[in-house]
């Protein structure tokens, strides 16, 4: 009985763990200023991008999209408007460092990547 209680608190306690890891990897709202700016940040790593917030079910609007470099050399960010493909914003990022990159999106979308640590391109074009 000993060994079944010992192995039921251990169990439980790695679902805890387990739960509490899942849950808070999970993507949030992005904020919205008041004026009317939203805020999307982005962490590029070495050959993808990570959002700390949910790129689903944006709106046309004014944008900033905060991007830091977490990999271990220099890389870049390129914001693309979706339907034309001309570029909005694009800008190198030094190790650790952080930038701004503050666009309009129409209802095209936008697509972003990474031009100097080549990362395939990331289609939002969910904008209603």
């Amino acid at each position: 009985m000993k060994n079944f209680k010992t192995y039921l608190v251990k169990t439980l306690l790695a679902l805890l763990i387990v739960v509490g890891v899942s849950t808070s990897t999970l993507a949030g709202t992005p904020q919205i200023r008041k004026n009317g700016v939203t805020v999307i940040h982005l962490d590029e790593y070495n050959g993808y991008f990570s959002a700390q917030e949910t790129v689903a079910n944006l709106k046309a609007g004014k944008y900033e999209f905060v991007v830091s470099n977490k990999a271990n050399k220099r890389v870049g960010f390129q914001i693309q408007d979706l339907g034309s493909k001309t570029t909005l914003d694009m800008f190198p990022l030094e190790p650790g460092e952080t930038r701004i990159s503050q666009i309009n999106i129409g209802a095209d979308g936008v697509r972003y990547r990474c031009p100097i640590n080549p990362t395939p391109w990331y289609d939002l074009d969910v904008i209603k």
